[in-house]
């Protein structure tokens, strides 16, 4: 999925099931770094998606 078009929830579900799968030694040396290049990525998603959120209920809450 691409990530532009991901939902915060959906990266997170991702997010989730990449630390699960590197918590259970489930991955060789080459997996866990791309497994591990993709959990960054979606962490920097997640927090844009939160910094988004946040500007704009500030926005809002300056217009009351």
């Amino acid at each position: 999925m691409e990530k532009k078009k991901m939902t915060y929830e959906q990266a997170m579900m991702r997010l989730e099931t990449l630390v699960q799968t590197m918590e259970r030694g489930e991955l060789d040396i080459d997996q866990l770094g791309e497994a591990l290049k993709e959990s960054q990525q979606l962490i920097k998603f997640c927090r844009d998606k939160l910094y988004q959120a946040e500007k704009q209920v500030k926005t809002i809450m300056d217009e009351q």
